[in-house]
């Protein structure tokens, strides 16, 4: 724990920096929470600062066109070099696997159910969609699942937040489509769901479910104070699975896929990578030692690019 100095005091807050989409602030809201019960102190020692990012405000055009990951964290990075805020709270499956220098991410929360939601108004699983239906999805990963396994669905662009893809739903501009468990959950909004996916059926995004919390690396003061809500179990899953991610060259314009699970001391993980049409499909898997996360993930790699061979996400 944090020595008494290194606490925020009321004139003295910690910021923590966020978008501003229901779901960022719910888990800006959980990390705050988690430091003022670990650390005996009001939500007062605490300011939410809400940063709008590039990817929120542009939502008619797929990330691969504009950006790709990094337009939902480089205002918010910014801030967090400039000193504006003190760290900053990110879905992990939305960030880069670099961090700019001077910035790190070595505090993780504890990670939330990592399957896909199959979300429509008149159908209850996957299998039930009529032939030829209406699918919304921006994920590239989601899509390249969906034309592997269901051809004949039609897949249109579903960008922005949960409130704005129900809103699309309702609106009959697709018949059905997915979000993640862990962020409904985070939400109050499970009920939503109409049934959720197991990795088996569709393996999630690298990192689904988790909440990692940046800071400058040279805050001693505010490392101190992450390091008594990190959760390690997820720390050495992220590894493995960013690692995978990194040496795959993963951004928003190559479908990827990968879980990484903890089997007492040993780590299991399994990867994916997929053709955008879905044409081909390439799975792996590896088991090894829990701290050889970030080796058994380069390795994992290695192994699905070798048997892709060149041009594989063309």
């Amino acid at each position: 724990m944090a020595m008494a100095q290194d606490l925020p005091t009321p004139d003295q807050t910690l910021k923590i920096g966020t978008r501003g989409s229901p779901l960022a602030l719910a888990q800006a809201h959980e990390t705050r929470d988690r430091l003022a019960s670990a650390f005996a102190l009001p939500a007062e020692a605490f300011e939410i600062v809400v940063i709008k990012v590039t990817g929120d405000q542009i939502q008619d055009r797929a990330l691969k066109e504009i950006g790709g990951k990094g337009l939902f964290t480089r205002e918010i990075e910014e801030a967090l070099l400039a000193g504006a805020i003190d760290i900053a709270v990110h879905s992990m499956k939305d960030m880069p696997t670099l961090q700019p220098e001077g910035l790190l991410i070595d505090c993780y929360l504890p990670r939330e159910d990592v399957r896909d939601a199959f979300v429509s108004t008149a159908f209850a699983t996957l299998d039930d969609l009529p032939q030829g239906a209406v699918v919304g999805s921006s994920s590239l990963r989601r899509r390249a699942q969906l034309a592997h396994r269901r051809p004949d669905l039609q897949l249109v662009e579903f960008r922005g937040n949960v409130q704005t893809r129900l809103k699309k739903l309702g609106d009959g501009v697709a018949a059905a489509t997915f979000l993640a468990m862990a962020g409904l959950n985070r939400l109050g909004m499970a009920g939503v769901a109409r049934s959720a996916i197991g990795p088996e059926q569709m393996l999630p995004a690298v990192a689904q479910g988790a909440i990692g919390v940046e800071r400058r690396a040279d805050d001693d003061r505010t490392a101190a104070m992450l390091a008594a809500i990190h959760d390690g179990p997820t720390g050495l899953r992220l590894a493995a699975e960013r690692s995978m991610l990194l040496h795959l060259d993963g951004s928003c314009e190559t479908p990827i896929a990968g879980l990484a699970l903890l089997e007492g001391d040993r780590l299991w993980l399994r990867g994916e990578i997929l053709r955008p049409d879905g044409t081909r499909v390439l799975t792996g898997e590896a088991r090894g030692p829990a701290g050889d996360g970030a080796a058994m993930g380069r390795d994992l790699a290695a192994e699905l690019l070798g048997r892709a061979g060149p041009g594989f996400f063309d």
